[in-house]
């Protein structure tokens, strides 16, 4: 199968790169590496079923391929806040013409949608269900509103045009191929352990959380890939939650680091807790999350000490 992945050269973009092409899959791996790394993707270069096309989602294009993966768009909140009208755009123009692409040639999309589509939630854990709690004028809203603007493009392409339609709502995940600047929790840490820094805890760190080892999100996205019948949304990710502060300790005992933590104020509409419900991932896929946060931690660990050349 050729397989078109937008933000391919991205943390999970280049994780999902690699599992398909060991599957035998043909690549096309399409990024405008503003986030992406030709790092990440650099061990593919000389494979003959890879393929990179750089190329900017907001602008139409026409590919071809059997099944297209949308990852495309910023999802740190130093980089989609960067420039949050290109955030939008990458969202609303880009799904657009991920859409009309699928529409020319009659195939099916996966979109990967965000935990963050309930924004700061009144229910815990969060199931498909609930609607979510966003500010739509808040600076995070070029990622959460565009993000929510996207599902619903998808359904109306759906209901308009009768198109195969997949929705996964990714929460927090962490593993190699992250950037160590990317100002996600897991990797801020890591980094912040290894080179002897005060980790940052922004509030007073009772904020909760759940994080899921790449290779488990990666599991969920080639089941629904491969699934029958079923659109979602669909959550995927960890049910074990952390506070925010237990976290950190836990990644000074992992790294060995004799950093301190600090603590700022929080952001603005950063959410107190966030946990899916995996019921329906479990029903309808057969989706269980295997790797242990320790487990991921420490591979994660080992990835960035080489990154870092430490």
């Amino acid at each position: 199968m050729k397989v078109l992945i937008t933000g391919g050269a991205g943390f999970i973009g280049s994780n999902l790169c690699e599992r398909l092409l060991n599957e035998g899959d043909e690549v096309l791996c399409m990024d405008n590496f503003f986030t992406g790394s030709k790092e990440n993707i650099k061990e593919f270069k000389d494979n003959y079923n890879f393929e990179l096309i750089r190329h900017d989602i907001s602008e139409p294009f026409n590919i071809e391929a059997d099944f297209i993966i949308n990852l495309a768009c910023p999802a740190s909140v130093p980089f989609y806040q960067k420039n949050p009208l290109k955030t939008m755009k990458d969202n609303v123009f880009g799904i657009f013409n991920v859409m009309e692409n699928a529409r020319r040639l009659n195939v099916p999309v996966l979109h990967t949608s965000t935990s963050e589509v309930y924004g700061s939630p009144s229910v815990h854990p969060q199931p498909e269900t609930y609607s979510g709690n966003v500010n739509p004028t808040s600076i995070r809203s070029c990622y959460d509103e565009g993000k929510r603007a996207a599902e619903t493009i998808m359904f109306d392409y759906r209901r308009t045009y009768g198109a195969d339609i997949k929705i996964v709502r990714v929460f927090n995940t962490y593993g190699p191929k992250m950037l160590e600047d990317d100002g996600r929790v897991v990797s801020n840490f890591i980094v912040q352990a290894l080179k002897g820094i005060d980790l940052t805890v922004y509030g007073d760190g009772k904020q909760n959380r759940s994080f899921c080892y790449i290779s488990d999100l990666l599991d969920g996205i080639m089941l629904l890939k491969d699934s029958k019948n079923f659109t979602g949304p669909v959550n995927l990710g960890n049910t074990y939650e952390f506070t925010i502060i237990d976290f950190a300790k836990l990644v000074l005992s992992l790294t060995g680091s004799k950093s301190k933590i600090v603590f700022k104020e929080l952001p603005k509409d950063d959410p107190i807790q966030r946990r899916p419900d995996l019921s329906l991932a479990k029903e309808n896929l057969g989706y269980s999350p295997k790797v242990d946060i320790e487990t991921g931690l420490k591979l994660t660990i080992e990835y960035f000490k080489k990154r870092l050349g430490l």
